[in-house]
């Protein structure tokens, strides 16, 4: 794997990474209104009245590894080695204060340049720690890249799509692996009501589905040998993991597993069973399946009941810190589908 493939992959998480950032800095994106203030008003604002250490760690450590991302993103051969740094703090710190400037027309949102200077001295650390030690980082980089991804077009997209599938999962309130749920974006009704054995049967026919899909999927982009057989097992059970310590943290300790139901059990076993045979097909064949399995999951998504602990799990962590980040989870959930579907059509074009 070349050195470049590692600063594309650089680059694909940078700006993976800043959507989300402006995401969950803009959320709610509901309620817009002049309050007749200058969107520069909070510059000269006093030291605020109610603050928490938790709140300034949060600040510089969401923008801690923007900083280190964006560094490492934008070397290139006629750069000195100390630019790409420099122009990671000015990124970092302009992203930082255009958010803050235009959460004034948000109501929901208080602008603080005490978030500014949390957000601009997160991206000096991440950039700093790019500067000292992100060159040998980034050889270690492209060398487990090397090691562990195919040499196939866009591999790097598809390296970031499974990572952001993994952070679907800390959204608690949402089915085992059932992203792709347009209904509470769009404000569509449900289409059937609870009833346990339909819930049931639905919830086990997505989560086998989406096993079938990730699976083939991470089977098709990982190297052959051994990455490509022991990789999309441990994708899953990595996906549990974020699932079980999501919901330990976000709702309570004894939630852990919640979603450990008989359907997801099921599902779980199905899809397991169905992808232990399926890993041996050829790599187009492997791919069209892994799209058409996407899309019935997603579909059956669309279809399910509402789950009575969803609404539950929502009430309990969407308070405080967490109403933010709960809008970037839901968000992630709801498009990731729709982003892997284009990349598995096109990576299937270009086996």
């Amino acid at each position: 794997m070349s050195p470049r493939s590692g600063t594309v992959l650089a680059r694909y998480l940078a700006l993976a990474y800043t959507l989300l950032v402006i995401y969950a800095s803009l959320h709610p994106f509901a309620g817009w209104r002049d309050l007749g203030l200058s969107p520069l008003a909070f510059l000269e604002a006093g030291w605020p009245r109610y603050w928490t250490v938790f709140d300034l760690a949060v600040n510089v450590g969401v923008y801690l590894p923007l900083g280190f991302l964006l560094a490492l993103a934008l070397p290139t051969p006629w750069l000195p080695r100390l630019l790409p740094s420099l122009f990671a703090v000015l990124l970092g710190g302009g992203l930082s204060f255009s958010l803050e400037a235009i959460q004034t027309w948000l109501p929901s949102r208080v602008p603080s340049n005490l978030d500014l200077a949390c957000n601009t001295l997160g991206a000096v650390l991440g950039a700093g720690i790019a500067f000292f030690h992100g060159e040998r980082l980034f050889q270690r980089l492209t060398h487990w890249q090397g090691r562990l991804v195919a040499e196939l077009p866009h591999a790097e997209l598809g390296v970031v799509l499974l990572g952001l599938w993994l952070v679907t999962q800390l959204s608690p309130e949402t089915l085992l692996f059932g992203s792709g749920d347009l209904r509470s974006l769009l404000g569509l009704p449900l289409a059937v009501p609870f009833a346990p054995p339909l819930f049931q049967v639905v919830e086990a026919l997505i989560v086998g589905a989406k096993v079938v899909a990730v699976g083939l999927f991470a089977r098709t982009l990982l190297a052959p040998r051994w990455p490509a057989w022991i990789g999309p097992p441990l994708l899953i059970l990595a996906a549990l993991g974020v699932k079980s310590l999501a919901l330990a943290v976000l709702v309570s300790p004894g939630d852990a597993f919640a979603w450990w139901s008989e359907g997801a059990r099921l599902g779980l076993l199905w899809g397991g069973v169905a992808l232990a045979a399926l890993v041996w097909l050829p790599a187009n064949w492997r791919i069209a399946l892994a799209g058409l399995a996407l899309m019935a999951a997603t579909v059956l998504v669309n279809l399910a009941p509402e789950n009575p602990y969803s609404a539950a799990a929502l009430a309990v962590w969407r308070q405080g810190h967490f109403f933010n980040f709960n809008g970037l989870t839901r968000l992630t959930a709801v498009l990731w589908p729709f982003a892997a579907l284009p990349y598995l059509m096109l990576l299937g074009r270009r086996l």
